[in-house]
């Protein structure tokens, strides 16, 4: 009877003090992150309960499974393993720890700063930060873990003596993945590149969407993603429009006939950028940029506060503009111009008209075939 009730006394006993502990540390942080809503620490450290209860119960098992006297010819392979699932359990803990504590860090800093730049900056950074913490633990617990194993204890010896050798072979193997690694910190902490920015690559403009250590995606206009490495941002020359700020200057060019009214096309302007939302209101101007034969090109310049709204400006104001001339201004279309040439001043009035009858009745003699 007592071999019976002992297993299950130790083992019901563990489980029952995990939930016990477990729910009774759920409702206290439930209680704080109520109290302390300006904060969310509380809420995202909730977030390591699962972890927490595997911390407890593993450790009260490894602790009392020696007194439970159940399976010993099995004893050592269920000790070690416990003490695997203590071991990954308490990585997993601090992993969620740590990331709760960055996230907190960073929440409160995007709510104090005013700089959307800024924000992005320690955005890049704070996710790369606990992208290496966790493969930080990772690897610690890694090698914990192989090191209950007596066999990995007495080939540590062995394995620091080839240490050298082996870090030059995994060098050279791996120097793609390892230059990967360093351009990513150097994105996060060199300010070049951060979460939310707006780049061209390739002919390809979208936003920065993700950032890790090795590679970078891009989101495009038209929702594709772009993932590269993040060497590639510190070999390669990329535009960034959001580089010391996200204000952009944006440009419409039309071709208009030479009678257009710049003035009246310069007022219209005005008119659809004070009705445009995407319009910062800083600074707008239309100018007449270039000619031909046949028409003049007029660039039309305005403000926007960032790459969104400067494209919805550009189709905008490009839109408008060629509706108000086509319907108030069609003369200052494009258009083949089939009309007299026009004399020179002090061109003699009577090789005027002569010229003028020629030129109505050269169609007849070539209808007659003269």
């Amino acid at each position: 009877m007592e071999n019976v009730l002992r297993p299950l006394i130790v083992i019901g006993g563990s489980v029952l003090l995990t939930l016990v502990i477990g729910w009774a540390t759920d409702r206290l942080l439930r209680k704080a992150d109520s109290r302390h809503s300006e904060t969310p620490l509380w809420g995202l450290l909730r977030r390591g309960r699962v972890p927490y209860q595997l911390v407890l119960c593993a450790a009260l098992l490894r602790g009392s499974y020696d007194s439970a006297k159940v399976l010993e010819e099995h004893q050592v392979g269920i000790g070690r393993f416990l003490t695997l699932v203590l071991i990954g359990s308490a990585a997993w803990l601090v992993i969620r720890i740590a990331a709760a504590v960055v996230e907190t860090t960073y929440t409160r800093y995007a709510r104090a700063s005013r700089d959307p730049a800024r924000v992005r900056r320690v955005r890049t950074q704070v996710t790369l930060i606990t992208r290496v913490v966790a493969a930080v633990v990772g690897v610690v617990a890694a090698a914990a873990m192989l090191l209950t194993f007596p066999a990995m204890r007495a080939a540590g010896a062995s394995l620091l003596a080839s240490a050298g050798i082996l870090g030059i072979v995994a060098g050279v193997a791996a120097q793609s993945t390892l230059s990967n690694m360093f351009a990513g910190l150097q994105i996060a902490f060199g300010d070049m590149v951060r979460i939310g920015d707006t780049v061209v690559v390739d002919g390809e403009w979208g936003t920065v969407e993700e950032i890790t250590l090795t590679f970078l995606t891009v989101r495009t206009w038209d929702e594709r993603r772009f993932t590269m490495p993040v060497s590639y941002f510190t070999a390669q020359p990329f535009q960034n429009w959001s580089r010391g700020g996200a204000q952009l200057t944006g440009t419409v060019y039309l071709h208009v006939d030479h009678s257009a009214p710049m003035e009246k096309m310069r007022e219209k302007l005005r008119d659809i950028l004070r009705e445009c939302p995407a319009w910062d209101g800083r600074d707008y101007s239309l100018v007449v940029t270039d000619s031909t034969p046949s028409t003049m090109e007029v660039r039309a310049l305005m403000t926007a506060k960032d790459a969104d709204d400067a494209w919805t400006l550009r189709v905008t104001v490009r839109e408008q503009l060629i509706g108000w001339l086509a319907k108030e201004h069609p003369y200052a279309l494009p258009r083949v111009n089939a009309a007299d040439a026009v004399l020179p001043p002090g061109f003699p009035v009577q090789d005027r008209l002569l010229a003028r009858r020629a030129h109505q009745h050269q169609p007849n003699h070539r209808a007659d075939g003269g």
